[in-house]
């Protein structure tokens, strides 16, 4: 019996989703179920390598703004995490709640979708832990700025626990949108406020806010010292700056790069994600004690994080899941197509999970 092209092409990975216990249902997706006006065709080149194993490579034929592992530029980064975010956060509300981030697990804890929730929550609640950010009602902070805040969870949640004045920004007019029109329905027009904005070029003045939070946005900055400069710059004095980022590892005292094979996982990432150039933990760091912030420390959750991504791709699997994705488009397809990826480099040890927090000089 015949195999169709499209069958074998998207059913190759299949070996991927055994390795890390990902259901190979997830996938095989086929291009057709894509609606017409974002459908891509795809060109498979079959060869059978020394081994004599068949290797598919998938070849898309529809232009784009750049080939898969060019550099992208900022402005194209910049459209691409728009219309990227523009597409995907319905559905991630949807099935995960207002919160776009990961959870905080116990490390031998399995997550699930019941319990998602809960573990946004308590990664919010840790990395204030983890920055000293008081409870103390007389040391309560007044005003802080989520910076790539999605739809808002974070400026919602510090609004309600300290009654602070929150700012946040995003790329993505839907995700301004929809954050606004939740902080209303919460009871929240006076405290959480929501606009169009690049994080490497904040519409605020020098010294604002007592709490500069980024909660993931970091990995989507193409110019890190530009990034952080922001960030302390928008800081009071005396104000804590908060990054929960994406990172590669840090890099042994005799190496002067990644492996080769770390390298061409995180291209495929950063094709799929709109994602320029990773830098390490220990990158951040230098940057911070460059611009002389105070009381800088860092840590890895990778532990706490990684059961996070595998509950993803579940909840990618369900009925529900599968047809939000055929509607929302090629860019939301593209990103989940591209999630155990992300298992295997927290597997692998490439992938860090970090948090890094420093203060603002009086």
């Amino acid at each position: 019996m015949a195999t169709s092209k499209s069958n074998l092409s998207w059913s190759a990975n299949s070996s991927i989703a055994a390795k890390h216990s990902i259901p190979s249902s997830f996938l095989s997706l086929s291009p057709s179920l894509l609606p017409v006006r974002r459908r891509r065709r795809v060109n498979l080149n079959l060869r059978r390598d020394t081994a004599g194993s068949l290797r598919v490579k998938a070849m898309a034929t529809a232009a784009t703004a750049t080939e898969v592992g060019e550099m992208r530029t900022r402005e194209e980064l910049k459209k691409g995490i728009a219309e990227l975010y523009d597409e995907s956060s319905g559905i991630w509300e949807d099935i995960w709640g207002d919160h776009m981030h990961h959870g905080f697990y116990d490390p031998s804890q399995e997550a699930s979708l019941s319990h998602h929730k809960a573990a946004q929550i308590r990664l919010i609640e840790e990395a204030l832990r983890f920055a000293g950010v008081s409870d103390d009602p007389s040391r309560l902070l007044k005003r802080m700025v989520d910076v790539g805040c999605g739809i808002g969870g974070s400026s919602r949640y510090m609004a309600k626990k300290y009654g602070a004045t929150c700012q946040g920004i995003t790329l993505s007019p839907i995700q301004a949108q929809r954050a606004q029109a939740l902080a209303v329905a919460e009871g929240l027009a006076d405290k959480a406020f929501f606009q169009v904005a690049d994080a490497l070029e904040q519409p605020f003045p020098d010294g604002q806010f007592d709490l500069v939070w980024s909660m993931e946005s970091g990995e989507h900055m193409p110019d890190k010292r530009k990034f952080v400069n922001e960030l302390a710059r928008v800081a009071a004095p005396g104000g804590t700056i908060v990054i929960v980022t994406w990172c590669h590892r840090d890099l042994s005292p005799s190496e002067e790069s990644l492996k080769p094979k770390e390298k061409e996982l995180l291209r495929k990432i950063c094709d799929a994600y709109y994602l320029p150039a990773w830098c390490s933990t220990a990158d951040y760091v230098k940057l911070l004690e460059s611009l002389s912030l105070q009381d800088i420390k860092a840590a890895d959750w990778s532990e706490h994080v990684a059961p996070f991504w595998p509950a993803v791709i579940r909840s990618a699997l369900t009925w529900k899941g599968i047809t939000s994705l055929i509607r929302a488009g090629w860019k939301t397809i593209k990103g989940a197509l591209a999630m155990p990826l992300m298992v295997e480099g927290y597997k692998m040890g490439l992938i860090k999970f970090a948090i890094i927090t420093c203060r603002k000089s009086e």
